[in-house]
């Protein structure tokens, strides 16, 4: 069923959803909070962009223009009515497509930074998924892996641009090692615990093509009181 709320926490952006898909969460409200913008940013890509949550609040930090790819036709209809609704047309662009075969005609060096929240679990064959299930394809790496994604990024950023992407700790050195093969060297890494005295389970990085070695780990984020509430950390974003 499809219904529109106000994008969590942002009293002035509302986003259409449909219960029966795979709904943003916290990971997409933390991404465009985490990469690095200056004002000299002039394109941004948001690679499997679902109903568009982070070129929504990426529009709320930066004057540059987004583009948003999404294979999935549902969704990016629903992307796209996310976007008329706030009136960011002329802003952001939603596109849909297969961003593997797309990135191929796009000229190399366009894009100043690139976000993506890339499904964080390994498709293998013996999988027992339905391949065309919405929810699949946002979890598992049946359309996009990690090797794809930096490849893109390599070919598609300009010189010392970024990428930022939300994934899962227990794949912090894959993502790395991915990064490096591809010439994007990790920059800045952030934890995020669901509460004091557990394990992480969301982690932030970022790395810029062609760029120095050094990498800084930023303070950790946790996102939960005991009773449950966001804390001061989170709510700080929604403001």
């Amino acid at each position: 069923m499809k219904v529109t709320n106000y994008l969590l926490g942002y009293k002035d952006l509302k986003i259409v959803q449909d219960n029966e898909m795979f709904n943003f969460s916290l990971d997409s409200v933390l991404l465009p909070n985490f990469v690095t913008l200056n004002k000299k940013i002039d394109r941004i890509l948001d690679i499997g962009c679902g109903n568009a949550p982070i070129p929504l609040i990426l529009s709320t930090k930066t004057n540059a223009k987004i583009t948003g790819v999404e294979i999935q036709k549902e969704v990016y209809d629903l992307a796209l009515e996310s976007v008329n609704i706030n009136k960011k047309e002329n802003q952001i662009t939603i596109i849909n497509k297969d961003i593997n075969d797309y990135y191929k005609k796009i000229e190399t060096d366009s894009f100043d930074v690139i976000t993506c929240n890339p499904p964080f679990f390994k498709y293998i064959e013996t999988s027992n998924i339905n391949k065309n299930d919405y929810k699949t394809i946002a979890r598992h790496e049946v359309k996009l892996n990690l090797n794809q994604l930096f490849s893109i990024a390599k070919k598609l950023l300009k010189n010392n641009g970024v990428i930022a992407i939300v994934h899962r700790p227990e794949r912090f050195v894959e993502v790395v090692e991915e990064m490096k093969k591809n010439n994007i060297e990790p920059k800045r890494v952030q934890f995020v615990y669901p509460k004091k005295n557990m394990e992480a389970n969301i982690m932030l990085i970022e790395g810029s093509k062609n760029g120095k070695p050094g990498l800084k780990i930023l303070a950790p984020i946790y996102s939960h009181k005991d009773n449950g509430e966001y804390t001061e950390d989170v709510k700080k974003y929604f403001e």
